[in-house]
């Protein structure tokens, strides 16, 4: 089973607080969070493993077990599961300007032409974000991130349906399995993609 939690950083702008969770985080962690300029992005990376382990204890998971960390904004999203042979992503993302030209360049055909079927600009800029967070939870799950062009790899999806994917990359073995999780209310977007096909349906909420 993947669990996925999500948790909102900007109380960590507290500095009494951030304190708190700083001297709770390993030493690695502290130094990478010391290097960062911005009050935000310090918050961001503290916030991130204060999830993680929060995650942990309230999905009642204990020795190895497989994880991954996203984030946007001030949300951070950590999707965690039992056993760590499957490949998991997620990706959270704020919902911005609505891009036609990433979208026409980077995205697959069929893709592009369900983003620009939508009829109004909002369900259009929903739609553009919805394929991002599927696709970059599918990049993640892979382990290739960034090196695995948009364009490689096809998912399907209807509306109020489950997305598929219909095409990967040879090299890419396996089944994946898609879930989707509606933070519009917040200002984002988010999908986990795991080769674990019990992904849970809800999505779990930290505070932080």
């Amino acid at each position: 089973m993947i669990y996925t939690w999500a948790a909102d950083t900007a109380p960590l702008l507290d500095e009494n607080r951030y304190r708190a969770y700083f001297e709770q985080a390993p030493s690695w962690r502290q130094e990478k969070a010391k290097k960062m300029r911005f009050p935000e992005d310090r918050a961001l990376s503290i916030g991130a493993w204060m999830l993680y382990e929060k995650a942990k204890k309230e999905s009642g998971l204990s020795g190895e077990n497989i994880f991954n960390l996203s984030h946007s904004g001030h949300f951070v999203l950590c999707s965690i599961g039992e056993d760590a042979s499957r490949k998991t992503g997620c990706d959270v993302e704020m919902t911005g300007v609505f891009r036609p030209n990433v979208a026409r360049r980077f995205f697959c055909p069929s893709e592009w032409e369900y983003i620009d079927g939508r009829e109004s600009e909002e369900e259009k800029r929903d739609a553009f974000f919805r394929y991002w967070v599927l696709k970059e939870s599918f990049m993640k799950a892979t382990r290739l991130g960034m090196r695995l062009a948009m364009n490689a790899f096809e998912i399907a999806v209807w509306q109020g349906g489950e997305p598929r994917l219909i095409r990967q990359p040879e090299e890419i073995g396996g089944i994946f399995h898609f879930r989707e999780y509606d933070m519009r209310e917040q200002g984002f977007q988010a999908a986990v993609c795991s080769e674990d096909q019990d992904i849970a349906v809800e999505l779990g909420w930290i505070t932080l």
